[in-house]
């Protein structure tokens, strides 16, 4: 039923602070994509552990509509408690970003500013909305939508894993018909930050398979990264038709 290609590279950077991530369970999949937060050390630590606990529970679970609410918690859980183990409690910090199939359902949640897109008919039908700075200012009509990717506080995030919670910081987006899912793209920030919407869906309506669309969205990337200091850059290309 899926099609799909991952891609994760350091970019400018000594180390890929990126994780991502695929597990199947009978006829329903997990994808699953990390970014950890750099200027907090260990990111690349967080990452792959946050990645390895959503992989690795999803190939036993038998629950799917509750997985998601389950695994950000475990996953955070035991985050906070390696950091305590390693005496690191202001590192080891990441974004997280996932995607499971349940029967009928798509079902997505995230924390942070990695990106999951749904396409349908080659256009953005829905994404994710960043736990940024910027974002905010846009839901608080404050900048417009164009104005996130170059933003002055484009980094500064408002919640993350690996960050002491007094309520879950986790969001979960209401399920999605498969009907309504064309593609979905999961990325982090090093990815659509050099991209526009409007070229990950021309390259999707001209492409023949997921990987041809995730090599070309990454011909783009490089050129407009060019003699910048490009962070790590990951993303999970995923088909449904």
């Amino acid at each position: 039923m899926f099609k799909y290609a991952t891609l994760t590279k350091p970019g400018n950077r000594p180390i890929n602070e990126d994780s991502i991530g695929v597990a199947e369970n009978g006829n329903n999949m997990c994808f699953v994509l990390c970014d950890g937060l750099g200027g907090h050390g260990m990111g690349d630590v967080a990452s792959s552990l946050v990645k390895d606990v959503f992989v690795n529970e999803f190939v036993t679970t038998d629950e799917f509509s509750s997985f998601l609410d389950k695994t950000f918690v475990a996953a955070q859980e035991m985050l906070i408690a390696d950091q305590e183990a390693r005496h690191v409690q202001t590192k080891m910090k990441t974004t997280c970003v996932a995607l499971i199939s349940d029967d009928k359902v798509f079902r997505i949640g995230h924390v942070g500013d990695s990106r999951l897109y749904i396409f349908n008919r080659n256009k953005v039908y829905k994404r994710t909305l960043d736990h940024s700075v910027p974002q905010m200012l846009v839901m608080s009509r404050e900048i417009k939508e164009s104005e996130i990717r170059n933003h002055p506080e484009r980094s500064t995030l408002m919640r993350s894993m690996g960050v002491e919670w007094e309520t879950p910081q986790y969001e979960l987006m209401k399920p999605v018909p498969m009907r309504k899912c064309q593609a979905f793209l999961l990325c982090s920030d090093g990815f659509w930050e050099l991209i526009l919407e409007e070229e990950m869906c021309s390259l999707l309506k001209n492409s023949s398979s997921p990987e041809e669309w995730l090599e070309e969205m990454e011909k783009v990337v490089l050129k407009n990264g060019k003699d910048k200091n490009m962070d790590n850059y990951s993303a999970i290309a995923v088909w449904c038709k």
